[in-house]
């Protein structure tokens, strides 16, 4: 595994960074200038507060460590995430983060929901957008039913920000997936998707996308057009080299931040961490 990611880490940090030539298309991002002047009444002290707000009962299966364990070697873990991404944040436009794996079952919506609420705890607004519609998993992590979230919000094109929730208890803010659609695909590929990430940015300081798999989809290609980075999750007994090895040709290298190692065990890492941790 490890020599995979020096394939391609290292040609990485070789090449210079290019600026690629687009040619506008009916699909490309609109300019924030253009959804600031549509949209001039969407103030963010406004809009935030326009959310409802619902209570979470997270499962006892869900693992979100940072809320049930914070003092754990797992929830340091994501806080040390955390502050590798806010040191990379001041130095490149990064907001919109696209966390996403090779196959399923990999731990990417574990990896989100820790990672919002680790930020969400340095008083930063956190935005998690369950942006897999075939298979959503992160409303139930939190213990919510169903709600209305991002399928209804395309299929209905809404000129209003809705099915945003804020979570009591965590602190940041939830747009679940919502009933799944029988045409995901084609209402990501529309422009509305677009238009909700320009339009989301202005309110938050993070936006975590927790995407479909790599392999064999190609949604988490229309996310990546959207986001300012991406985080690849694998797992340890999991992944198989080949299918990390697939998985790394399909994100583009300008757009990889890093790689997730999850299901990661050391024992005398552990013992480490026990004896200095905080009572």
């Amino acid at each position: 595994m490890v020599s995979v990611l020096t394939e391609v880490f290292e040609p990485a940090r070789q090449e210079q960074p290019q600026i690629p030539l687009e040619i506008p298309s009916p699909e490309m991002d609109l300019p924030a200038s253009l959804i600031t002047q549509a949209f001039p009444e969407e103030t963010p002290a406004s809009t935030l507060a326009e959310f409802p707000s619902v209570e979470i009962s997270p499962l006892a299966s869900s693992r979100l460590v940072f809320f049930t364990q914070p003092e754990s070697l797992a929830a340091e873990k994501f806080r040390f995430l955390g502050v590798k991404l806010r040191q990379m944040q001041q130095a490149r436009s990064l907001k919109k983060l696209l966390i996403t794996s090779t196959i399923p079952e990999e731990g990417k919506s574990l990896v989100c929901a820790n990672l919002a609420g680790v930020l969400a705890k340095r008083n930063q607004k956190v935005l998690l957008i369950e942006g897999d519609l075939r298979r959503p998993v992160l409303a139930e992590h939190f213990g919510l039913g169903r709600l209305a979230g991002l399928a209804e919000w395309l299929q209905g094109h809404k000129q209003k920000l809705t099915n945003i929730y804020h979570l009591n208890g965590v602190d940041f803010w939830l747009m679940p997936a919502g009933n799944p659609p029988s045409n995901p695909l084609e209402l990501m590929t529309s422009a509305s998707l677009q238009d909700l990430a320009a339009r989301l940015t202005r309110f938050f300081d993070w936006i975590i996308v927790d995407s479909p798999p790599l392999l064999p989809l190609a949604d988490t290609s229309i996310w990546e057009r959207v986001a300012d980075g991406t985080l690849l999750v694998t797992r340890v007994g999991q992944t198989q080299k080949s299918q990390l090895k697939n998985g790394l040709e399909l994100i583009k290298k300008a757009n990889l931040l890093g790689v997730v190692l999850n299901s990661c065990s050391d024992a005398d890492h552990d013992n480490y961490y026990q004896r200095y941790s905080p009572k």
